[in-house]
Formats: C-alpha cells, structure tokens, sequence
C-alpha cells in the first residue's frame, strides 16, 4: 500500500483534531483518545497502535499537533524507550496493554540497567532473578535512574543463568517499583537538582509473563531500548520532552490537557535544541554581542551542527541510508551541542556566568548549561563507549583484549 503525501497526513490530522481536540478533557482522556487514534506514535506498526508512517511522515503528525495547540504524547522514557522495545520484542498481549498503558499516559518507566559495577560494561550486571513458582524474586542495586522517584514501572535487567555466558543469561523484565523491598534514593548534582536516583531491591518479585523478549534474551532487548536512548538523546531525538508526564505519581493525569499547552516536561534528559540556541540568539542581542563575530560565528556552528543532526536523524530512518552507527554519532554530537552551548553561553554573558541566580543575564540558564554539560557525555552509554560500538561493530576494527565470548558469567572476574 502506497503512502500519503506529507501535505495529506497534514490535512487529515488538522481535520482529526479539530473534531476530537478539547482543552477541557483532563491529561488521561486526551492522551487515551490520541493514543486509539493512531498519532500517539504513528511510527508504530498499525497492529501496536501506530500507522506504520516513516519518519517524514511521523514528523509532519507531531509538527501539526503543536501547531494546532494541542498537546502531544506523553513525556517520559516510557514512550522513548520501553515502547519501541516492546514493539520489537514484547508479546502480543503486552503490545495491545503494555504498550497502550504507555502511550495513554497510565504508566511511567524508567530504566533499571546501570549497576555500581556495571556502567559502560553494561552486560557485566549482577542483580539477580531467582525463579520461585510463578515469580521471580529480585535481588541487586541499580544507579543513575532517571525520574525513578516519579514512575511506578521499570525496565529491569536481571541476571538469570549465571552458567551462560554474561551476554546470554540476562533477561529483561516489566518491573513494579510500588513493591516492598524497592527503595529510590536521590542522587544530589552539582546543578543542585536530583534527576539521578540510587534504586535498591531486595526480595522483590516480578511475574513470570513480565519477561520481554525472552527467557535469558534480555540483552537483544536492551540493545533496542540502548539504541533507542541514543536515537532518543542525540541531536534530533526528542529527548523524552513532551508535555505533560504519565503515570499515578505525577499526579498530572486529572490536570486540564489545555493548562499544559506550551508546556514541556522530559523524562530527565537534556539538551535544550533548537530552543536553546534561539535563547542564546535572543541572549546576545539583549546583551550587545550579537554583532561580536566570535559569538557570531559560534551562533552559526551551533545552528549547523543542530540543523546536521536533524538531517541525521531522517537518515536514520532510511534503509538505504543507514551504517547502523546514527544513534551513536547522535549521542556523541549531542555532547558537543552541550559543551558549546556551555563555551557560547558564558562568552555572551562574561563575568556573570561566575554567578548563581536569577538575577543575572538569562536568569541562569547559562550557568545550568554549563553544570550540566558534563552529563551527556557520560548518560547513556560514554562517548568512549559510543566510540568503541562504532570502530567495532560499523568500522570492523579489533575488539579490545578480554576473556573468551562464551566464558560463564559465574567465571569472570569482577568488580569488588
């Protein structure tokens, strides 16, 4: 079947909306009506509530809900992270709730994957699943959890079969973090904020029938979910801004749908976009340095390279285009988005960004900038880590020097 033409797709949500867009449903009627209509993520095959749209096309539906003043799907890693994996890997009834519970906005997830001892060596994690009956009982410590204070599901990886190789004896789980034996510390930043959290779980349990993906196959899963943050934090990826954010916890599900409208919540990550950029453009004028040709030809560099991960991220989206490292080359250009925004930002504004406040030029968000750019070289995945995925697995050269593919987990160092 042919597709429509990005001007059709235009006219038939203009026209969608403004037969079922209401401000006054609250958050949850609005997000569980777009969600059955298909544009929640009309990228999804029609089968797991999407219209299997390309990009392009997937694009023109979201760029015509903001313009009719509507509000979009919900922010948060559930929708940028658990629901593509579960379009790949779920099953058909998690599909059909898991995934519609994600796109209405009922659940909120965040990722258990990075453990004190398994960061960049992800498959290296040692919480452990124990099978009891039916159940499976959850032991281990996950870090660097993003807004898990506010969700109340989790993407889990557990360790199932420490006799199979560390790649092989993982498997991937829907978890309830509103269980006993799960608790969420906050992790203080230098920005002042708490975006990270420190998740400790003992002797919690999760359903058989939560695997996704497969008994002992999690790790082909997480590499959907790993692929998908990347896309998702890189330079064109949303980032998991939207709106309003899902889930119980939030408590924004009964809110007015209108009173978010302009609005954007993330699901803990940042970047800023285009939006930033037009800040320091607007920044720059108020403070006179719009004609300094430093800050000027900055300004350029940052409008470029945003503009390339735009054009990136369609590319991406292209079978005939793609080397299978866009993802990865997002991230790693998403760090540098950061740290010049950072160097720009402070060149604009000079002394000031020596200071905390709102009082001062750009009421601060210069100096947020500049403590949070470390950041996204670090979350989801280090740029070495990004580097290394791109020499070995599109470039073809050697992998580093380590134990034999199909040692046992049981038989590995590891970290003490």
């Amino acid at each position: 079947m042919s597709m429509p033409s990005v001007e059709d797709v235009r006219a038939e949500v203009k026209a969608w909306l403004e037969e079922n867009w209401n401000p006054d449903l609250t958050v949850a009627q609005w997000w569980d009506i777009l969600a059955r209509s298909g544009y929640a993520a009309p990228s999804f095959p029609e089968d797991a509530w999407g219209k299997g749209y390309p990009r392009d096309l997937a694009m023109a539906v979201n760029e015509a809900i903001a313009e009719h003043s509507a509000i979009g799907p919900p922010a948060g890693l559930g929708y940028l992270l658990t629901a593509p994996t579960i379009v790949a890997h779920g099953s058909e009834k998690q599909k059909q709730e898991n995934l519609l519970r994600i796109l209405n906005g009922q659940d909120a997830w965040c990722q258990l994957f990075s453990e004190p001892g398994a960061g960049s060596d992800l498959a290296s994690l040692g919480t452990k699943a124990i099978k009891d009956g039916d159940e499976w009982i959850i032991t281990g410590q996950k870090v660097w959890t993003s807004t898990a204070q506010l969700c109340n599901k989790g993407m889990l990886l557990a360790r199932t079969a420490p006799e199979l190789p560390k790649h092989k004896g993982i498997t991937y789980f829907e978890f309830d973090m509103q269980q006993a034996g799960v608790e969420i510390r906050p992790l203080r930043e230098m920005t002042g904020r708490a975006l990270f959290n420190e998740v400790f779980i003992d002797g919690a349990r999760v359903r058989d029938d939560a695997i996704i993906g497969g008994l002992n196959n999690g790790w082909a899963a997480a590499n959907t979910t790993l692929m998908a943050e990347r896309a998702g934090l890189g330079t064109g990826g949303s980032g998991a801004a939207g709106n309003a954010f899902p889930g119980p916890i939030a408590n924004q599900l009964a809110d007015r749908a209108g009173d978010h409208v302009g609005q954007v919540r993330t699901g803990g990550t940042g970047g800023g976009g285009i939006a930033a950029a037009n800040r320091l453009v607007t920044l720059a004028q108020e403070l006179g340095k719009s004609t300094d040709p430093a800050v000027r030809q900055k300004l350029a560099k940052l409008f470029t390279m945003q503009q390339i991960g735009r054009y990136s991220a369609l590319r991406a989206k292209s079978p005939s285009q793609r080397t299978g490292g866009e993802p990865n080359i997002a991230k790693l250009m998403m760090s540098d988005l950061l740290r010049l925004q950072r160097e720009l930002g402070n060149e604009i504004i000079g002394a000031h960004g020596m200071l905390m406040g709102s009082d001062t030029p750009g009421r601060g968000s210069v100096q947020e900038i500049t403590l949070f750019s470390p950041g996204p070289s670090i979350y989801g995945g280090t740029d070495q880590v990004q580097r290394n995925i791109i020499g070995e697995r599109v470039l073809g050269l050697p992998k580093e020097p380590g134990p034999a593919k199909e040692t046992p987990f049981k038989d590995l160092l590891v970290n003490g």
